[in-house]
């Protein structure tokens, strides 16, 4: 059975670059100036949400013309940011894997809010992950493989307070039934050393950042 995937393009920092993930069957969500982004490049969004409190009147003008359905919404009453409509909208898709893109940037504290739109997504049984041009940022309560993707580094952060059970097969530094608690850096900066990597868990929530400088 062939696996459907939406790619959320949000309003943090994105580059040409990012259009290359996008695949024939892929779902496209544009959130706020994402939607823009798309459409200025030439691609045109299944679905464009957002506020669209960052891009001009006549902008999102061309946003709604161009995109075959958008979802506007209140900048002050409303409760979700522009990037977790955007995963609400691909989890009614009943999809599979969500890539988000556009999603990391100066504001810390969007970052930080969408890293932890990760749990919301593996609550629905949703695969998801997180990519910028130096990272690519997953999260797993049992097992995740690691494939090669160009990037240097793999680090483990735990997202609960404790990690417990970890197993780390084809890293340098090998990890069994290790337990990782918020505050430590043990996890940081390991590196894949065959063609692929497995990390598996017992309990907790643990972020996996694949990461470059």
């Amino acid at each position: 059975m062939t696996k459907k995937r939406a790619i959320v393009f949000s309003g943090g920092r994105l580059i040409e670059e990012d259009l290359q993930q996008i695949q024939p069957d892929d779902f496209i969500i544009g959130a706020d100036k994402g939607a823009l982004f798309l459409i200025k490049h030439g691609v045109t969004p299944h679905v464009s949400v957002g506020d669209f409190d960052s891009i001009r009147p006549e902008e999102q003008e061309q946003v709604k013309s161009a995109s075959q359905r958008m979802i506007a919404c209140d900048p002050v009453h409303k409760d979700l940011t522009d990037t977790e409509l955007a995963l609400e909208i691909a989890m009614k898709e009943q999809v599979d894997h969500v890539l988000m893109l556009g999603v990391t940037g100066t504001r810390m504290d969007h970052t930080l809010a969408n890293v932890q739109i990760l749990v919301r997504a593996m609550q629905h049984h949703i695969s998801c992950a997180i990519m910028d041009e130096h990272n690519y940022i997953e999260l797993t309560g049992s097992t995740l493989e690691i494939q090669p993707m160009g990037y240097t580094y793999t680090s483990l952060i735990p997202l609960t307070a404790e990690v417990t059970g970890i197993e780390l097969e084809g890293f340098m530094y090998p990890l069994h039934n290790a337990t990782l608690k918020m505050g430590q850096s043990r996890g940081v900066s390991n590196k894949l050393t065959a063609e692929k990597g497995t990390i598996s868990i017992k309990s907790g929530l643990l972020l996996v950042i694949q990461s470059k400088d």
